[in-house]
């Protein structure tokens, strides 16, 4: 859906409930808040550089040997239960 037409409907819909004042503070209350989360910076996001430069990283240590090697699920727990 494009962005003039969510707005066309989100002004529709604020309409539908603008003379009820407890319903709008609601509202105001969400969006303040969506507002808040979109200006949080995502520590998960990288650039294509950083990402291939792990990746490079992580070949890098697979060739010389140093991989952890997991066989077993009591393995594999017990490894990811000491991160």
């Amino acid at each position: 859906m494009a962005t003039s037409q969510i707005t066309a409907e989100l002004f529709r819909s604020l309409g539908d409930i603008a003379d009820d004042d407890t319903l709008m503070a609601k509202v105001l209350k969400y969006v303040k808040k969506l507002a808040s989360q979109r200006k949080k910076e995502d520590p998960t996001l990288m650039s294509k550089e950083e990402f291939y430069a792990r990746v490079d990283k992580s070949l890098e240590q697979a060739r010389s040997g140093k991989v952890h090697r997991i066989e077993t699920k009591e393995a594999l727990s017990e490894f990811l239960s000491s991160l």
